[in-house]
């Protein structure tokens, strides 16, 4: 019997090529199959010109793939090839359903490796110019998500943790950025708090809109692409902002 290849769970990052690591680069050079997230970039597929791409990605509110028949498709690439990459945006650990995907490959006793990649929350900052952990006015920081997954039940703690942080990273939020606001301002939030998204960090189309807590409804978000949702000090500007909240020139952050 031929064993099994290998699984490397690779971080994408939030968008950008050159943002990967070494390693991630390396690996997909070298992939057979490349299993990936709806929404990586294409730029950094086609550093996996040799492979064979498989689209597995979630979408919120529109068809994707199920959770289980991604880790059969993973297993059964394992089977047939060497060397295969599961591709996932930002960083694996991260909201990234990696831990669902490394026990499907330990049921099946195939081997894997995680690498790291730059989560969206460190992108989001990076791209506003702004620590997520400034001294003496960000000494906390919690990474949240307020999406739950078909029949899971809603869990509010997020809430607690949201409020009880300086800094609040809020990942796969943009939908129900109206309620998520609102929900923590009645839970004792002040209204005034800024709040900031971004979205397609660190790729030429990216784009920021800034305001409050109590002006969220007002958030400019396009459908269709990664938003990160960053509140507390973080979130504030630097630049002089335009009537409602908005940037004037997303592209004067652009890297």
């Amino acid at each position: 019997m031929i064993p099994p290849g290998k699984v490397w769970l690779v971080g994408a990052g939030p968008g950008a090529a050159d943002l990967l690591t070494l390693r991630a680069a390396r690996l997909l050079a070298e992939a057979e199959v490349v299993l990936h997230d709806a929404l990586v970039d294409e730029a950094v597929l086609a550093l996996a010109p040799q492979a064979r791409r498989v689209a597995v990605g979630k979408r919120a509110c529109r068809p994707s793939t199920a959770q289980r028949f991604i880790n059969k498709q993973i297993v059964d690439a394992a089977r047939a090839h060497g060397t295969v990459v599961r591709l996932k945006g930002g960083d694996p650990m991260l909201f990234g359903r990696a831990e669902e995907e490394i026990e499907a490959l330990e049921a099946a006793g195939i081997p894997w490796e995680v690498v790291p990649g730059v989560t969206a929350a460190s992108a989001a900052a990076a791209v506003l110019g702004r620590s997520l952990t400034r001294r003496g006015t960000a000494r906390s920081v919690s990474f949240i998500t307020a999406s739950v997954g078909e029949g899971e039940a809603p869990n509010h703690a997020w809430i607690e943790a949201a409020r009880g942080t300086d800094t609040v990273a809020v990942y796969m939020g943009a939908r129900q950025l109206p309620a998520l606001a609102a929900a923590l301002v009645a839970a004792g939030k002040p209204a005034a708090t800024p709040l900031a998204t971004v979205a397609n960090a660190s790729l030429p189309q990216q784009r920021i809109w800034r305001g409050t807590l109590g002006s969220a409804t007002e958030a400019v978000l396009e459908a269709g692409v990664p938003v990160m949702v960053l509140i507390g000090a973080p979130a504030q500007g630097r630049l002089e902002q335009a009537p409602g909240g908005a940037e004037p020139s997303a592209m004067e952050h652009a890297a």
